[in-house]
């Protein structure tokens, strides 16, 4: 699976300055389908994200910090708190009902050293998300922070890299269904 990401990685860059390479890199990441596959939330097991076509904040962020970092930046990965029952969407009733009842969850997104700056990096929501208005980061001018996806209730967490494989996510079963559900509605959102 390591050759699929060596291979994206040319084929993204090629051919591009180290902005347009940043640029291409972040977009090509932002634009694979959102869905929670947990099996995915893994630091040994994200590249797998090419394989299932689509994946959450925690694969693509480790994807897009791989990437990064074979451009030569320093890249760390920042964990935010949130509440799903919290987030400005509006869920169907029944999966607003499922998001009431999980605990807070955490979500991945980068800062990266660019311009002597640690930005704010996040490629979580592809744009075909946007008609749900949530925040998407539809254009990214290779410098500046993005938005995050969920509103944080807790304070930024910052780890290395050499630290992924401790960022591991627990699911109970609640999260489980209210996952399946979630991505559910979002293939039907989609394909309005």
């Amino acid at each position: 699976m390591a050759n699929i990401v060596d291979e994206n990685f040319k084929r993204w860059t090629r051919s591009k300055n180290e902005l347009k390479a940043r640029i291409n890199i972040y977009e090509k990441v932002r634009d694979i389908p959102y869905a929670v596959i947990p099996e995915l939330n893994d630091a040994r097991r994200y590249v797998e994200i090419f394989q299932y076509g689509r994946g959450s904040c925690t694969p693509k962020h480790l994807l897009l910090g791989n990437m990064f970092e074979r451009l030569g930046m320093l890249v760390l990965y920042t964990v935010h708190s949130f509440r799903w029952d919290e987030a400005q969407i509006s869920y169907p009733p029944s999966l607003k009902k499922l998001a009431e009842r999980l605990p807070t969850s955490y979500h991945l997104a980068c800062r990266v050293e660019i311009e002597g700056k640690l930005v704010l990096i996040d490629a979580t929501l592809d744009p075909s998300l946007q008609k749900l208005g949530l925040p998407v980061n539809l254009k990214w001018d290779g410098i500046s922070d993005t938005v995050l996806p969920i509103t944080s209730c807790g304070d930024e967490q910052i780890y290395h890299p050499s630290e992924a494989c401790m960022m591991q996510a627990q699911y109970d079963t609640k999260s489980l269904i209210f996952y399946d559900e979630l991505n559910k509605w979002l293939e039907e959102v989609r394909n309005l």
